[in-house]
């Protein structure tokens, strides 16, 4: 459970101005905790770094924490984690987006502690997302004046490519914690919500480290209690609820306060239902519509690092561009940003680090990689972590992996992870997978997952520049689509817009282009009564590996890296004004 400070637990940050080496140097200077190395260095090795590096800082715990169980916890090490205290090895984590933590209860109170993270951010054909070491996919024989894959092998064996088209951020980038609980504590809670006419529904379950009984009360927005339970598990009626809604909607919520012997944790609680019905989604039983975008955990100082001020603006400019959603693309965001969805009403799909897995016909990522236990294993964690989030509504299981070149491979893959989530998740959500641009009739995952969410790029990365034929080529495709009979959400589409380069006639790379490109494609989707939802890429310019395509990152942003509007954004803002919630 996300670490809280009330009358029975408290918190110990971490964070801060830590030390920091690359492996084999002697000398330490200072870091930021949490930010990424690659962007607050100004060493020539920091940008494209591949190996361990080292972190270290000392700590003390009060004495008056003596009694109490202690918790050192990691929201995220990107992407593995080595964890040392006073020399002695303690744990170590797989993976970059989701929290870890070690009980240091036997920790002596009142002394200085030293506390050591080696980091590794190499990524490979085992790791989400997956990296290509030593570069041969990009620096093949195959390709003229290239060296051949074993000279290449040797001259770029300190090269770790991304197979993917975000940069590879890495280092300590959430924030770093001890909290406390009694000795007896509450070690889980799961809420779920359901609708019987005007009254709400919560069942609950809570686990605890020992026999002490269990009390639940719920408390309205204004502290009022309105419903309550006795025990580990039960189910407790609202009247006349208030429902959790997307914005413009109103996103009530309740609040959980759970007590246990000598602990209590209170939860945020959003009553509200999912379901696909047909072609439609639905919330709370209404058709709902996805207004909104991709977006990156990117910014010039802090990389990947967790920023509460840039989570706080990009809400707001979601909320000004008259939007009610958003896909965590493509890895878990900083749980911080999930509890501020929660209040501010902005639905959730929530994405696993699944990324890279499709080389486009020359290997085989179903039968050549070994990822499918790993890939499991994130997903039961993620569902773990997020389970109680009302912003919470989907779960993709990953992004534009390859459904076209082995079918019966990538069907057997996906649809493996499919049945998991629904096991796994206590509110049974929806279930997807976001499908790259491809030969669409010969993919036969994206049509069996509960929403059908395609990535389409019609006049950029293919018909480039030729609108009028783009469109010809993406209704034929949603006319196949609508055949289908499912929900479906255009969950990427967009063109690159340089900042501030503008074209009497609408050229690629203007604004003006990324304008006639955005409208074009909705024009298509308008038509459909199947679309259930679209999210431009992206919300704003991001990093990216450096490449011929790419000067200075990514810019299909509606906004610039530092939050500035393109002519995009107020025409999103403006389209986005005219469509409510409700799908077409």
């Amino acid at each position: 459970m996300y670490p809280v400070s009330n009358k029975d637990r408290s918190i110990i940050s971490l964070n801060g101005i830590w030390q920091f080496r690359f492996a084999g140097d002697s000398t330490w200077q200072p870091i930021s905790v949490p930010g990424s190395f690659n962007t607050q260095l100004t060493d020539p090795r920091a940008r494209y770094y591949c190996g361990i590096v080292e972190y270290q800082r000392h700590f003390t715990i009060p004495k008056i924490h003596g009694g109490e169980r202690r918790v050192l916890r990691f929201d995220a090490v990107t992407h593995d984690a080595e964890v040392f205290l006073n020399g002695s090895p303690i744990g170590t984590h797989r993976g970059g987006f989701l929290p870890f933590e070690f009980d240091i209860s036997a920790l002596p109170c009142g002394a200085e502690h030293t506390l050591m993270v080696r980091v590794n951010n190499r990524i490979d054909y085992t790791t989400l997302p997956i990296g290509i070491e030593g570069g041969t996919a990009f620096f093949g024989s195959d390709n003229p004046g290239v060296p051949s894959v074993e000279n290449g092998k040797k001259r770029l064996h300190a090269y770790n490519l991304p197979n993917f088209d975000f940069f590879n951020f890495a280092g300590i980038t959430r924030a770093v914690r001890i909290y406390t609980t009694p000795q007896v504590y509450i070690k889980d809670i799961t809420l779920t919500t359901d609708l019987d006419g005007e009254d709400g529904i919560i069942d609950y379950v809570v686990e605890t480290s020992g026999d002490a009984a269990v009390h639940i009360a719920i408390c309205d927005g204004e502290g009022e209690l309105v419903g309550e339970g006795s025990g580990k598990c039960g189910t407790i009626r609202i009247a006349h609820a208030h429902l959790w809604y997307p914005r413009p909607g109103t996103p009530y919520l309740y609040t959980a306060h759970v007590t246990s012997d000598e602990d209590t944790y209170a939860l945020p609680v959003g009553i509200r239902s999912i379901e696909v019905a047909g072609n439609q989604f639905l919330i709370n039983g209404k058709p709902f519509y996805f207004k909104g975008a991709g977006r990156h955990e990117d910014s010039p100082f802090r990389g990947r690092g967790t920023d509460g001020c840039l989570n706080v603006k990009d809400i707001d400019l979601l909320h000004w561009l008259n939007a009610n959603s958003l896909r965590t693309s493509h890895y878990p965001y900083a749980e911080e940003m999930y509890a501020l969805c929660d209040r501010e009403g902005i639905v959730v799909i929530d994405e696993l680090p699944a990324v890279g897995l499709n080389f486009h016909g020359t290997k085989n990522p179903y039968t050549e990689l070994d990822t499918a236990s790993y890939h499991a294993e994130l997903l039961a964690q993620l569902i773990r972590r997020d389970k109680n989030h009302p912003s919470v509504v989907m779960w993709s299981l990953g992004n534009e992996p390859d459904t076209e070149n082995y079918p019966e491979d990538a069907y057997a893959y996906w649809r493996a992870l499919y049945d998991l989530a629904h096991r796994l998740d206590p509110q049974d959500r929806p279930v997807t997978v976001v499908c790259c641009q491809n030969n669409y009739t010969k993919d036969i995952t994206a049509p069996s997952m509960d929403v059908v969410c395609i990535n389409r790029y019609y006049g950029w990365y293919n018909l480039a520049g030729v609108l009028e034929v783009a469109q010809i080529a993406f209704n034929e495709e949603l006319e196949f689509w609508q055949e289908i009979d499912k929900p479906l959400i255009l969950a990427e589409y967009g063109a690159d817009a340089l900042p501030g380069l503008h074209a009497i006639n609408a050229e690629m790379f203007s604004e003006e282009y990324q304008v006639a490109y955005l409208k074009a494609m909705n024009a298509c989707l308008d038509q459909r009564e199947f679309v259930v939802g679209e999210h431009p890429w992206v919300f704003a310019d991001f990093d990216t590996q450096q490449g011929p395509m790419r000067p200075g990152g990514n810019h299909k942003g509606l906004f610039t890296r530092d939050r500035c509007p393109k002519m995009a954004a107020h025409m999103i803002r403006d389209r986005w004004a005219t469509i409510e919630g409700q799908a077409h």
